[in-house]
């Protein structure tokens, strides 16, 4: 038996190759996973881009073969993803064979973990070089006792549940932060979102869409304009070179999904009133920059284990995850209303399909109503 691994260059995301590896057998402890379904959206684009800063490649590390075609030390790495999957082999008391998982997989047909802290909900990656990494990404999640999970929308919660959770997180943090001044005497402050195609942005969007407070401006490339407006949830939408049709004075926050520098700069020079710049993402990898030497506020990168762990310690783990379910089924039924859904699914089977779907993304050409979900394994139903 071998595992199927998708790898990419990690200072070349558009270089990429496919590799068979041999399974080795389960340690006592172990579990094998067979990686059925995964979402692949902008969202993975970012843990690529921003992989070293914030350690999204030591999740699933290469591990180096002595036939590696490939010998000059070319830095290959595995796009973490969102997806099911489902108990092939175990080693480990209290995990059993057949049952389903929701969680964070590498772009593979199967992975071997080493459940922790079992419990009736789930377990965690009690690999040790997972020991360091955040817990967010390090659980996994039994299906027959998840309260957010439904079996006829998989793909729903595969493709947007995780960015839901850092939406969400994001406009806690700002209606935390009371937006950062920017909503005084009566005066709604503006958040401006770049990207607001992306699930993420139209995420945030729909909760911050709630707060009489503030203004929402969508700020996307012509092309998607109309898709913007068409979700319902942003005050306004404007291409990126309609910047000036905002009064220099606007006090504004600037929540930026796409990491364009010269987007940032543009921005951050324009408004004088910006109170708090926030950089979410990268979903524009060929024209990312840092935040040095820029006007106002200098760029803060937004870490939604951070806001978890806040609000953990405020309202409690199981007030946080109430308010989360609450939050997430009424946005489900925001996305999923059938005159007019904001997402339609297509799955792709195959290390073919997986490298189209690879470039679609990462090219950033792809119709923003559509979401991918992939699979590297073999005889996959529903696929």
């Amino acid at each position: 038996m071998t595992t199927t691994q998708f790898q990419v260059r990690k200072d070349q995301l558009d270089t990429t190759r496919t590799v068979q590896l041999p399974e080795a057998p389960l340690t006592d402890g172990q579990v094998r996973v067979r990686i059925e379904q995964f979402a692949f959206t902008s969202n993975n684009i970012t843990y690529a881009a921003f992989g070293d800063a914030m350690n999204y490649w030591q999740f699933f590390p290469v591990v180096s073969q002595t036939d590696d075609p490939v010998s000059d030390g070319t830095p290959w790495g595995i796009i973490p993803v969102w997806g099911f999957g489902v108990v092939v082999e175990t080693q480990c008391a209290g995990v059993t064979e057949g049952e389903r998982l929701y969680g964070y997989w590498p772009m593979a047909s199967n992975v071997v973990l080493q459940p922790a802290r079992v419990s009736p909900a789930g377990f965690f990656d009690g690999a040790p070089h997972r020991a360091a990494l955040h817990p967010v990404y390090n659980q996994y999640l039994r299906c027959a006792t998840d309260p957010l999970y439904d079996a006829a929308n998989e793909a729903l919660q595969a493709l947007l549940r995780p960015l839901f959770l850092t939406a969400w997180l994001i406009d806690d943090f700002l209606a935390d932060n009371a937006f950062f001044g920017t909503s005084q005497q009566g005066q709604r402050g503006v958040m401006l979102l770049s990207s607001a195609s992306s699930k993420t942005a139209y995420a945030t969007a729909a909760q911050l869409a709630q707060r009489p407070e503030v203004e929402v401006v969508g700020l996307t490339s012509s092309a998607n304009v109309a898709f913007c407006e068409s979700l319902g949830v942003y005050s306004r939408v404007l291409t990126y070179d309609q910047l000036d049709t905002l009064p220099t004075g606007t006090p504004c926050v600037y929540v930026d999904f796409a990491g364009n520098g010269a987007l940032r700069k543009a921005i951050h020079s324009r408004f004088t009133a910006l109170t708090y710049s926030c950089s979410i993402g990268g979903t524009h990898v060929d024209q990312l920059a840092g935040g040095r030497d820029l006007p106002g506020p200098r760029p803060v990168l937004f870490f939604a284990p951070a806001q978890v762990k806040k609000r953990h310690g405020d309202w409690g783990a199981a007030g946080f995850n109430e308010r989360m379910a609450r939050a997430w089924h009424g946005f489900i039924g925001q996305v999923s209303q059938p005159a007019n859904p904001w997402l339609v699914v297509q799955h792709h089977s195959g290390t073919e399909a997986v490298q189209a779907a690879h470039s679609l993304v990462l090219g950033g050409r792809g119709d923003p109503r559509l979401g991918h979900m992939l699979s590297l394994s073999d005889g996959v139903q529903g696929l």
